[in-house]
């Protein structure tokens, strides 16, 4: 029996005794998340307001626009793309096509590469990509030590990266809180590492592109530039690039540059093919196209004229926030900063950088504990804490705000000392009511 054409998805066939009898069955309900999750749309709701009325410091978190939103919940997040721009292992290709190279060309334009590829999921596994591309197990890789402002990726004995090689490591003075070249220079020529990371997580600092450069070609090294934190500060020219330094750069599409969570990796051509291949087949399928496109977006963000004013104002505001904390007795690893990032030495303060976070949430200032150079103490309950300005300047923040959030700061962390809750409960009204004055953009 030839049936009828039906068109609905709510229709499923089955034979019973013989016959053909219709049941109707839903096969994706087209309804709200408050609809089909309630559970986690309470969830989200509960974030949404938590990022409204609570104000972010930590370095690595920012917001992103309504645009970068959209784009990150589009119907790219159907497609698969196993491969490359015009070389697919799937067809239906024709604008994800389009929309790669889109987000291709301006990451180009805007740090001024000749290769760039927009597939990493994060930075981690773009940082992997790397070490896939140009070393075998063994091989030595130098990098800055965790401890001391690094990454994880950065050849840190609890990474795969330094436990799939050969790591050495540099740090900072003790002095100074500044990274001393003149040892990174000693320590490659010791130890002939076939690439050297510079950059890092918690570098409060500018880095010097061009004599990591010079120390990377004595040493016949390859120089990798991880500008994760700062991607928007020289896509701002507020910092120097690593462009005509650094053959390969490596960056995440958040923090400064306010865009999704992805990554990019940048060559000159000479190491285009390398990377490509490393990325995929190497370690990744089919790219999150819809990260693809946010990433596009965000790149389009950074080349309008208003974001350089942004990129200033977070320097200009760390540095105002930096100069407060100090008038209010605290120590700043390297006495201060050059870009977004503070990272603050608490011993002095006789509180514990996790109790102080803690209490600094509750107070409503969201910041992250963090190790501190020579820190006696362990990574989970350190002597340190580390705070930023890109969230706050994407609200609007300025010089003024900066001076009460060195205020709250300092205030919750003697009411943490305390003990008094009811401290801490005044200072989060007060926070709240600052944030209300400067609407969190894209929510």
């Amino acid at each position: 029996m030839r049936l009828p054409f039906i068109s609905s998805p709510f229709l499923h066939f089955s034979n019973c005794k013989g016959e053909i009898k219709l049941t109707s069955f839903s096969i994706i309900p087209d309804t709200s998340l408050d609809v089909k999750d309630p559970t986690l749309s309470g969830l989200l709701r509960e974030e949404e307001n938590r990022q409204r009325t609570k104000l972010p410091l930590i370095p690595s978190e920012n917001y992103v626009s309504r645009a970068v939103r959209e784009a990150t919940g589009s119907v790219l997040t159907n497609k698969y793309s196993e491969g490359y721009i015009g070389k697919r292992y799937y067809e239906g290709q024709q604008w994800i096509d389009q929309v790669e190279q889109l987000a291709v060309d301006r990451a180009k334009a805007v740090f001024g590469v000749e290769h760039a590829n927009v597939q990493p999921y994060s930075g981690s596994p773009a940082n992997l990509a790397i070490y896939a591309a140009f070393l075998k197990p063994g091989d030595t890789v130098m990098g800055m030590a965790l401890p001391m402002g690094g990454h994880l990726t950065h050849g840190w004995h609890v990474s795969v990266t330094g436990g799939w090689f050969r790591s050495v490591q540099y740090g900072v003075s003790k002095e100074s809180g500044r990274i001393d070249l003149d040892e990174v220079r000693e320590l490659a020529k010791k130890e002939r590492p076939k690439l050297i990371f510079c950059g890092g997580t918690a570098v409060p600092r500018e880095i010097d592109f061009s004599a990591f450069a010079d120390i990377a070609r004595e040493v016949d090294a390859i120089l990798v530039a991880d500008i994760a934190h700062i991607a928007g500060l020289i896509a701002g020219g507020v910092h120097q690039s690593p462009v005509g330094h650094a053959p390969i750069v490596s960056t995440t599409t958040h923090k400064t540059l306010r865009g999704p969570r992805g990554a990019m990796l940048m060559s000159t051509k000479e190491y285009a093919q390398s990377l490509d291949k490393a990325v995929f087949p190497g370690l990744q399928g089919g790219p999150h196209n819809h990260t693809t496109a946010a990433i596009a977006v965000c790149l389009h963000e950074a080349a309008q004229p208003e974001f350089k004013l942004y990129a200033q104002q977070v320097v200009q505001n760390a540095k105002a926030l930096a100069e407060e904390l100090l008038d209010r007795g605290y120590n700043l690893i390297s006495g201060g900063t050059d870009n977004h990032l503070i990272l603050i030495d608490l011993t002095s303060k006789d509180i514990l950088g996790k109790r102080a976070a803690k209490a600094l949430d509750q107070a409503g200032i969201v910041t992250n504990y963090n190790t501190i150079p020579y820190d006696p103490r362990k990574p989970f309950n350190p002597s340190g804490l580390r705070i930023g300005t890109p969230a706050v300047t994407s609200r609007g923040m300025g010089k003024e705000e900066m001076r009460l959030l060195a205020q709250y700061i300092d205030e919750a962390i003697q009411a943490a000392k305390r003990e008094s809750e009811m401290e801490l409960t005044r200072i989060a009204q007060a926070v709240a009511n600052l944030a209300e004055q400067f609407p969190a953009p894209g929510l």
